[in-house]
This record gives structure tokens, C-alpha cells and sequence, in this order.
């Protein structure tokens, strides 16, 4: 049975697990190292069973407790050689460290097939991540892009589980805190996706598959869960599809998401 959980997802950490009953993978390591060992063992998930992490930016709400996985735990680590450079030279990588580049063709990594793609952010080297599980349960996880590209849509297409990105209300930005250039940072083809630019999405996926969705990384100042879950089904509700019938739709929570069984 696939298993697929969200750790942590937002603005002050991101950890998802996708694995099945022999073993899985981390995307991402940016919880506190404690609190994702705690949520690990609180969903019975030994440590040992993690194969590896895949890391799509370095930004560091993404790679928090890296160091100590990478290191101390002695998980193998993969992502994009830029990605992989910067880690290093930024000393973001624990002592003895085993870290792997990926390229974009699909890769054996442990027991799942993985394939990395390039996504729109302002960081070099940023990826999103399609998995093939042993029983052919294909799953993405697609966060911190601006815009949804071609490679985006390919990458996505055919999957039976799709995270992405529902970071901000347009408006709710708009007339929010932040100051005019982080506003512009995040709504530039290189910040992040919106509620209204992840709908226009969602029904395609469904179309293509997708039976499970998944909202993430959802900003705490410019957005809402009901906001955003709301926007989705009224998108896919005028796309002619029904929840509970042509799919599910969960948001991830900040931290200790539901574990979902495919």
C-alpha cells in the first residue's frame, strides 16, 4: 500500500514522506530535526526505512534539519547538481554527508523511481518531484514555483497523488503586510503559485488521473485553508467534477498532516 503523508508544509517548514510498507522517501528536511523525528515515530515510520531525501531548493524553510539527517543519520541526499553545489558551499550538508546529483531522467533512488524537474523560483536548480512507487502508484510534489510551465504539466500529468502549490490569495497579498518588493517577489514568475494559478491546474490533473490532491505550502499571512480549498472545488466544480467521486482534496497543514493510503 502507498503511503503518502505532508510532515510539514508553509512558510516554516516542509517535510513530506512518500513511501510504502517496506520504505520510503523525505521531500525535504526543513521541520525542525526533533519534531520530524517525533512525527516519524508518531506515524510508525522507523528511521531506518528512509532511503533518502530529495531537496528541491535551499532555501531554509526546505532543508532546516538536513545537516542532521544527512549527516548524523547518514540519509543519502539527492537534488540538483546547483542545488547540491550551494548546499555545499554553504555548509548546509552534515559531516560525512552522502549526497547525490539527480538529473532529470528517471532514477532508481532505494526502491521508488524518481524523476526531477525544473520548476520557476529564484533559486538555481529548484525541482519538483515525480515518484514511482513499487506497485506503479505514481505521485508529484510540486511547490515554490511562479508559474505552471509545460515541463511543470508533463511532469504532472498521469499521477495518481499531486501536491502543489497554493501559497496566496491575490487579493489577500495585495492588501496585505508584506512591503512592495516581497509582494512583487512572490507574485514574479520566479515566486510562488497562487490559489487562482493552481485551480486553473487542478481540473487538467484530475483528467490525466489524479485521484488524490493535495494543497501546500500555504502562505500564513495571504491565505486561508478554507480559502484555498474553497477555490479549488468551485474550480473543479466548474470543470464538471465532483468531490469524493472524480477525487479527494485535502490542504497540508503546517505541521502533522493526515496520512493518505493509496
Amino acid at each position: 500500500m502507498a503511503k503518502f503523508c505532508p510532515l510539514f508544509s508553509g512558510s516554516t517548514g516542509n517535510c513530506t514522506y512518500i513511501g510504502d510498507a517496506k520504505g520510503g522517501l523525505l521531500i525535504d528536511a526543513g521541520g525542525t530535526a526533533r519534531g520530524t523525528l517525533d512525527l516519524l515515530e508518531q506515524y510508525g515510520i522507523p528511521l531506518p526505512s528512509i532511503q533518502g531525501i530529495l531537496v528541491t531548493h535551499e532555501h531554509i524553510d526546505h532543508i532546516k534539519a538536513l545537516k542532521t539527517f544527512s549527516g548524523r543519520l547518514r540519509i543519502p541526499t539527492y537534488a540538483s547538481p546547483e542545488t547540491l553545489h550551494t548546499l555545499c558551499e554553504r555548509d548546509k550538508l552534515g559531516k560525512g554527508a552522502k549526497a547525490l546529483p539527480l538529473p532529470e531522467e528517471p532514477t532508481a533512488v532505494g526502491d521508488f523511481l524518481v524523476e526531477r524537474f525544473p520548476v520557476s523560483h529564484d533559486c538555481a536548480g529548484t525541482s519538483g518531484y515525480r515518484i514511482t512507487l513499487p506497485n506503479g502508484i505514481k505521485m508529484a510534489v510540486c511547490t515554490d514555483l511562479g508559474f505552471v510551465s509545460d515541463p511543470v504539466r508533463r511532469a504532472l500529468a498521469g499521477c495518481d497523488l499531486v501536491m502543489l502549490e497554493s501559497n496566496h490569495d491575490i487579493q489577500m497579498l495585495k492588501n496585505g503586510p508584506y512591503s512592495r518588493e516581497l509582494k512583487l517577489r512572490i507574485l514574479s514568475d520566479t515566486g510562488h503559485l497562487s490559489n487562482t494559478a493552481c485551480d486553473t491546474v487542478l481540473p487538467e490533473l484530475v483528467q490525466s488521473g489524479a485521484t488524490r490532491l493535495v494543497l501546500a505550502h500555504l502562505s500564513r499571512e495571504n491565505n486561508l485553508p478554507t480559502l484555498a480549498f474553497s477555490a479549488a472545488k468551485a474550480a473543479l466544480l466548474d470543470a464538471g467534477m465532483k468531490e469524493g467521486y472524480d477525487y479527494l482534496l485535502k490542504v497540508a497543514p503546517i505541521q502533522g498532516g493526515e496520512m493518505i493510503y493509496l
